[in-house]
């Protein structure tokens, strides 16, 4: 056990990456906070060995393969049960999911609603750039209405976009909070605070697409610092929220629910009784 500490202990960032190389556009917002996740890995000092990152669908649901860690690449939106089933089954296992505005909030947004309400101890992180970008740029669910450059959408959606932090904390999410790409630092301590949390803890990444939509290289200069505290009072961050621009970053809320416990202990399966389990056998 010692021998492990130490190891861990000499980890750096670049020791959770794997040796695939990352197939982002140029200035993708991704290549950071996948930055982020390294860095908040190696500052929690976590085994490799014993973290899991989950994933749908689309550009930001590449992170798994990228990182030297266990990794499972789900089907389009279904990100979040795998996790929860995956921590229900091993809870000695660090579990993150990766995803994207479209995969979550779209295919996956019942998923979301109902991860918030359980509140399994599990991180959630949305890159969230207000497009289908791995699709070629069609809107998403947090586009605004008035946005017209797809070709699907003329004349703008038309219709309300999705806020994901007033869904999350209406939702019962026990960890709200919003960075930056553009600052990974920031991004790797917020995604460290949010697995150190206990329950479910979302952390919404503004990352821009700067190949569908460009004017998101603006972000950079419009996020800043929230000007209020972080609060246990889901009240009074739903009222902070009535003000929120959607641009101000930092931790929102951290609730004290007690997460979702099921009873189950880690047990390890030998092949011949899976097999049986499953009929697999004679």
């Amino acid at each position: 056990m010692e021998q492990l500490s130490t190891r861990q202990a000499a980890l750096k960032p670049k020791d959770y990456k794997s040796d695939n190389k990352p197939v982002w556009c140029p200035g993708c917002g991704d290549f950071s906070v996948l930055s982020a996740f390294t860095k908040a890995m190696s500052a929690m000092t976590l085994d490799p060995e014993r973290v899991a990152v989950i994933s749908g669908i689309g550009c930001s649901s590449r992170i798994p393969a990228y990182l030297n860690v266990y990794g499972f690449h789900a089907v389009h939106g279904r990100a979040l049960p795998v996790a929860i089933g995956l921590k229900i089954t091993r809870p000695d296992l660090t579990v993150l999911v990766a995803g994207g505005d479209g995969d979550g909030f779209s295919i996956g947004g019942n998923h979301f609603l109902q991860a918030c309400r359980r509140n399994v101890d599990i991180t959630y992180v949305v890159m969230d750039n207000q497009v289908y970008g791995m699709t070629k740029g069609q809107a998403s669910p947090t586009t605004a209405p008035d946005w017209m450059r797809s070709k699907l959408t003329p004349h703008g959606t038309r219709i309300n976009p999705f806020y994901p932090l007033v869904i999350a904390l209406a939702s019962g999410a026990n960890f709200i909070a919003r960075a930056s790409s553009n600052d990974p630092n920031g991004t790797a301590r917020v995604i460290a605070e949010a697995v150190e949390h206990p329950g479910f803890s979302f952390v919404q990444v503004l990352s821009p697409c700067v190949t569908f939509r460009p004017e998101q290289r603006d972000w950079k200069k419009i996020v800043r610092p929230a000007p209020v505290a972080p609060t246990a009072d889901p009240a009074v961050a739903a009222r902070r929220l009535m003000t929120d621009d959607n641009f101000f970053i930092g931790t929102l809320f951290k609730g004290g629910r007690a997460p979702f416990e099921s009873g189950f202990a880690p047990r390890a399966e030998v092949a011949g009784e899976l097999e049986r389990s499953f009929g697999l056998t004679a």
